[in-house]
């Protein structure tokens, strides 16, 4: 691999592929009124390493519960485009199969049908008992270690100018330029230990950028390959830092568990979330992705359907409209879904939509009222 710095090809590339969801937003637009010479600036920047991050706007999210989300501003999201672009699909090909986020391909629903095609396996068609294993690690993304990490993402890109791209944005420190917006007391909701704000140097990845979740697959990707070559697991998948192991035998299952706890702190420098470890027999259903996978079916999680029929009874009602055919395409991913869509259907029926009767599959506006009933 030859060391050449980013050509403006590519980081024209990176930007149609940044602007594709982020068209509309403020930094978008001011990048976009002199785009041609904020692409030349900002190659030029790079090319002659003088490129440095800028600011980040830092906000809270309260659903399901209180995170932080990061967002960067829009030239250094076309930044991490640009890396990802060059460098992931040398990591991608390493992966296991069993990864599956942040990968062309491999979205909740790919996660969902892939652990019950390991259900159905361990269970023989679901033919014999089985049990499962399930985890993910505390604090996740505010506890990445940054050189740990480095460590991983140098095993992969040898070219020195990629890897010194890397470094720019893997040790960029957002809480020294930011913007924190919303509302104050939001923020105070979030516990101490999940803020980055807390986090201590060279720990923690800002959630919400593209970087950060390319960087957390890099990083579990160790597990990944422990798990399937070291504990020899015969049936695993994982999603982020949630992930499942299948096995016949429960103590086989409790051993592989010890070992885990063992290996992730020292290897990883991550624990496990002990509140949220679970070993039980596989019948009792999987909640993994949004979805829950019992003896012969895989519904929508309970949770998932009550939120949206809250939102959908209180929100404004020229949002019902787009918010209904979203979540009815939601609950369709699963393979047996035909009341959760009744019960949308209904819920959108009262805020004055038409529902498509057959496969209940389809909202539109009511034929008087239009789009904004």
């Amino acid at each position: 691999m030859t060391d050449t710095p980013a050509t403006m090809l590519e980081l024209v590339q990176a930007y149609l592929d940044c602007r594709r969801h982020k068209r509309s937003s403020a930094s978008a637009l001011a990048f976009e009124i002199n785009l041609e010479s904020n692409l030349a600036a900002l190659h030029t920047e790079l090319v002659d390493g003088s490129y440095r991050p800028g600011r980040s706007i830092c906000f809270v999210v309260t659903r399901p519960k209180p995170r932080e989300v990061w967002a960067a501003d829009f030239r250094d999201r076309i930044v991490h485009h640009l890396l990802y672009n060059r460098i992931a699909p040398r990591f991608h090909a390493a992966f296991t199969a069993d990864s599956c986020a942040c990968i062309p391909g491999r979205g909740t629903l790919y996660g969902a049908q892939r652990l019950e095609h390991q259900v159905r396996s361990v269970t023989r068609n679901w033919s014999r008992p089985a049990h499962y294993l399930k985890c993910d690690c505390a604090n996740f993304f505010i506890s990445i270690d940054k050189l740990v990490l480095r460590e991983r993402l140098a095993r992969r890109v040898h070219e020195p100018w990629w890897l010194a791209l890397a470094d720019t944005i893997l040790f960029h420190d957002p809480r020294q330029d930011v913007e924190v917006r919303g509302n104050p007391a939001d923020l105070r909701r979030v516990p101490p230990h999940k803020s980055l704000f807390n986090a201590p140097a060279d720990t923690g990845l800002p959630i919400g950028n593209l970087s950060s979740q390319f960087f957390a697959n890099v990083l579990l990707d160790a597990l990944d390959q422990f798990a399937k070559h070291r504990l020899r697991a015969p049936h695993y998948v994982r999603y982020v830092d949630d992930f499942v192991l299948l096995h016949p035998s429960p103590q086989w299952l409790a051993q592989a568990l010890q070992r885990i706890q063992a290996w992730l702190p020292q290897q990883l420098h991550l624990q496990l979330n002990p509140r949220k470890t679970v070993l039980q027999p596989v019948a009792r259903g999987i909640d993994f992705v949004g979805h829950v996978i019992k003896p012969w079916r895989r519904t929508t999680r309970p949770r998932t359907l009550r939120t949206a029929l809250q939102r959908l009874e209180h929100m404004p009602a020229s949002e019902t409209y787009a918010a209904g055919n979203s979540y009815l395409g939601l609950v369709r991913q699963a393979t047996h879904s035909h009341k959760e869509r009744a019960v949308i259907a209904r819920a959108l029926l009262k805020r004055g939509h038409a529902v498509e009767g057959l496969h209940l599959s389809k909202a539109f506006p009511h034929p008087q009222k239009g789009s904004t009933a």
